[in-house]
Protein backbone atom coordinates (compact mmCIF):
# COMPACT_ATOMS: atom_id res chain seq x y z
CA UNK A 1 0.00 0.00 0.00
CA UNK A 2 0.90 3.53 -0.81
CA UNK A 3 0.41 6.27 1.57
CA UNK A 4 0.37 9.79 0.39
CA UNK A 5 0.27 12.59 3.06
CA UNK A 6 -0.82 16.19 2.41
CA UNK A 7 0.23 18.51 5.13
CA UNK A 8 -2.34 21.47 6.02
CA UNK A 9 -4.04 23.10 9.11
CA UNK A 10 -7.43 21.92 9.86
CA UNK A 11 -10.38 24.09 10.18
CA UNK A 12 -12.69 26.40 7.80
CA UNK A 13 -10.67 29.40 8.03
CA UNK A 14 -7.67 27.66 6.43
CA UNK A 15 -9.42 26.13 3.84
CA UNK A 16 -7.48 27.37 0.20
CA UNK A 17 -4.26 28.98 2.39
CA UNK A 18 -1.04 28.49 0.82
CA UNK A 19 -0.19 26.68 4.05
CA UNK A 20 -3.31 23.92 3.32
CA UNK A 21 -1.43 23.27 -0.57
CA UNK A 22 -0.68 19.86 1.20
CA UNK A 23 -4.79 19.52 1.63
CA UNK A 24 -5.50 21.14 -1.52
CA UNK A 25 -3.40 18.59 -3.59
CA UNK A 26 -4.74 15.74 -1.61
CA UNK A 27 -8.34 16.24 -2.37
CA UNK A 28 -7.75 16.81 -6.17
CA UNK A 29 -5.73 13.11 -6.38
CA UNK A 30 -9.13 12.05 -3.92
CA UNK A 31 -11.21 13.71 -6.18
CA UNK A 32 -10.11 12.13 -9.71
CA UNK A 33 -9.72 9.12 -8.05
CA UNK A 34 -13.05 8.79 -6.36
CA UNK A 35 -11.46 8.47 -3.26
CA UNK A 36 -13.51 9.22 0.21
CA UNK A 37 -11.60 10.76 3.02
CA UNK A 38 -14.03 10.27 6.00
CA UNK A 39 -12.47 7.90 8.13
CA UNK A 40 -11.08 9.37 11.21
CA UNK A 41 -7.99 7.23 13.19
CA UNK A 42 -5.43 8.08 15.21
CA UNK A 43 -5.11 12.19 14.89
CA UNK A 44 -5.76 11.62 11.32
CA UNK A 45 -8.74 11.78 8.40
CA UNK A 46 -7.94 9.64 5.38
CA UNK A 47 -9.55 6.96 2.76
CA UNK A 48 -8.15 4.53 0.44
CA UNK A 49 -8.65 3.19 -2.85
CA UNK A 50 -7.18 1.03 -5.60
CA UNK A 51 -5.39 2.58 -8.65
CA UNK A 52 -4.46 0.68 -11.04
CA UNK A 53 -4.24 -2.64 -8.49
CA UNK A 54 -1.96 -0.44 -5.79
CA UNK A 55 -4.26 0.23 -2.68
CA UNK A 56 -3.71 3.71 -2.02
CA UNK A 57 -4.17 5.62 1.16
CA UNK A 58 -5.06 9.61 1.54
CA UNK A 59 -4.19 11.37 4.95
CA UNK A 60 -4.47 14.64 6.04
CA UNK A 61 -3.79 15.14 9.82
CA UNK A 62 -5.86 16.25 12.23
CA UNK A 63 -3.73 17.76 14.18
CA UNK A 64 -2.34 21.47 13.45
CA UNK A 65 0.51 21.90 10.91
CA UNK A 66 3.52 22.03 13.18
CA UNK A 67 2.58 18.46 14.72
CA UNK A 68 1.68 16.55 11.61
CA UNK A 69 3.87 13.30 12.89
CA UNK A 70 2.14 13.10 15.67
CA UNK A 71 -0.50 11.84 13.45
CA UNK A 72 1.46 10.49 10.62
CA UNK A 73 3.73 8.01 12.38
CA UNK A 74 1.74 5.90 14.40
CA UNK A 75 -0.46 5.27 11.32
CA UNK A 76 3.04 4.31 9.31
CA UNK A 77 3.28 1.69 12.50
CA UNK A 78 -0.37 0.74 12.48
CA UNK A 79 -0.29 -0.25 8.62
CA UNK A 80 3.22 -1.53 8.60
CA UNK A 81 4.07 0.87 6.12
CA UNK A 82 7.51 1.30 4.73
CA UNK A 83 8.86 4.37 4.35
CA UNK A 84 9.31 3.83 0.42
CA UNK A 85 5.88 3.57 0.32
CA UNK A 86 5.51 7.26 1.83
CA UNK A 87 5.23 10.36 0.05
CA UNK A 88 4.60 14.08 1.56
CA UNK A 89 2.83 16.83 -0.29
CA UNK A 90 3.44 20.21 1.49
CA UNK A 91 4.12 24.23 0.46
CA UNK A 92 7.29 25.94 0.15
CA UNK A 93 7.88 29.44 0.23
CA UNK A 94 11.15 28.86 -1.80
CA UNK A 95 9.51 27.77 -4.57
CA UNK A 96 7.85 30.15 -6.59
CA UNK A 97 4.24 29.58 -7.54
CA UNK A 98 3.69 27.06 -10.15
CA UNK A 99 6.85 24.55 -9.51
CA UNK A 100 6.79 21.79 -8.06
CA UNK A 101 10.32 19.62 -6.56
CA UNK A 102 10.36 16.35 -6.16
CA UNK A 103 12.81 14.74 -3.17
CA UNK A 104 13.43 11.58 -1.17
CA UNK A 105 15.07 13.13 1.90
CA UNK A 106 16.36 15.86 3.43
CA UNK A 107 16.33 18.08 5.92
CA UNK A 108 13.11 20.56 7.38
CA UNK A 109 13.72 23.73 5.26
CA UNK A 110 12.29 25.91 8.32
CA UNK A 111 9.05 24.00 7.51
CA UNK A 112 7.32 22.71 10.98
CA UNK A 113 5.34 19.92 9.77
CA UNK A 114 7.99 18.81 8.03
CA UNK A 115 10.28 19.42 11.29
CA UNK A 116 7.60 17.32 13.07
CA UNK A 117 7.60 14.16 10.69
CA UNK A 118 11.32 14.09 10.90
CA UNK A 119 10.94 13.79 14.56
CA UNK A 120 8.11 11.16 14.36
CA UNK A 121 9.40 9.21 11.87
CA UNK A 122 13.15 9.57 13.38
CA UNK A 123 14.45 9.96 10.04
CA UNK A 124 14.67 12.45 7.50
CA UNK A 125 14.57 9.72 4.19
CA UNK A 126 11.28 9.60 2.90
CA UNK A 127 9.33 11.07 -0.17
CA UNK A 128 8.10 14.57 -0.49
CA UNK A 129 6.73 16.62 -3.00
CA UNK A 130 7.10 20.18 -2.79
CA UNK A 131 4.64 22.78 -4.02
CA UNK A 132 5.56 26.95 -4.71
CA UNK A 133 4.03 28.93 -2.52
CA UNK A 134 6.38 31.94 -3.06
CA UNK A 135 7.88 34.23 -1.16
CA UNK A 136 5.89 37.07 0.19
CA UNK A 137 7.22 40.71 -0.52
CA UNK A 138 5.70 42.95 1.99
CA UNK A 139 3.71 41.27 4.63
CA UNK A 140 4.74 38.92 7.12
CA UNK A 141 5.38 34.96 6.60
CA UNK A 142 2.59 33.76 8.97
CA UNK A 143 -0.25 36.46 6.60
CA UNK A 144 1.26 35.40 3.52
CA UNK A 145 1.41 31.39 4.39
CA UNK A 146 -2.48 31.71 5.99
CA UNK A 147 -3.46 34.00 3.49
CA UNK A 148 -5.18 32.58 -0.60
CA UNK A 149 -3.32 32.66 -3.56
CA UNK A 150 -3.95 36.01 -5.76
CA UNK A 151 -6.12 35.98 -8.78
CA UNK A 152 -2.55 36.34 -10.56
CA UNK A 153 -0.99 33.31 -8.80
CA UNK A 154 -4.00 30.69 -9.20
CA UNK A 155 -3.37 29.77 -12.40
CA UNK A 156 0.56 28.91 -11.82
CA UNK A 157 -0.81 27.00 -8.80
CA UNK A 158 -3.84 24.93 -10.29
CA UNK A 159 -1.11 23.90 -12.81
CA UNK A 160 1.40 22.75 -9.74
CA UNK A 161 -1.55 20.97 -8.36
CA UNK A 162 -2.17 18.81 -11.99
CA UNK A 163 1.58 18.67 -11.96
CA UNK A 164 1.76 17.11 -8.42
CA UNK A 165 -1.08 15.11 -8.90
CA UNK A 166 0.37 13.18 -11.93
CA UNK A 167 3.75 12.79 -10.08
CA UNK A 168 1.94 11.53 -7.06
CA UNK A 169 -0.09 8.68 -9.53
CA UNK A 170 3.84 7.85 -11.03
CA UNK A 171 4.33 6.99 -7.64
CA UNK A 172 1.49 5.22 -7.42
CA UNK A 173 2.04 3.18 -10.47
CA UNK A 174 5.14 2.06 -9.23
CA UNK A 175 7.81 4.40 -11.00
CA UNK A 176 11.34 4.62 -9.06
CA UNK A 177 11.50 7.98 -6.97
CA UNK A 178 14.47 9.19 -8.36
CA UNK A 179 13.14 9.00 -11.79
CA UNK A 180 9.89 10.88 -10.82
CA UNK A 181 12.54 13.79 -9.61
CA UNK A 182 14.13 14.12 -12.76
CA UNK A 183 10.67 14.11 -14.68
CA UNK A 184 9.29 16.57 -12.65
CA UNK A 185 12.05 18.79 -11.08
Amino acid sequence: MKMIVGLGNIGPQYDGTRHNTGFSVVNKFAEKHDIDLSTRKMEAKFGSGVIDGEKVMLVEPLTFMNESGRAVGPLMKYFKLSLEDLVVVYDDMDLPVGKIRLRNHGSAGGHNGIKSLIAHLQTDKFNRVRVGTGHPTKESVVDYVLGKFTTEQKPDFDKAADNSVAALEDFVAGKEFSRLENKYN
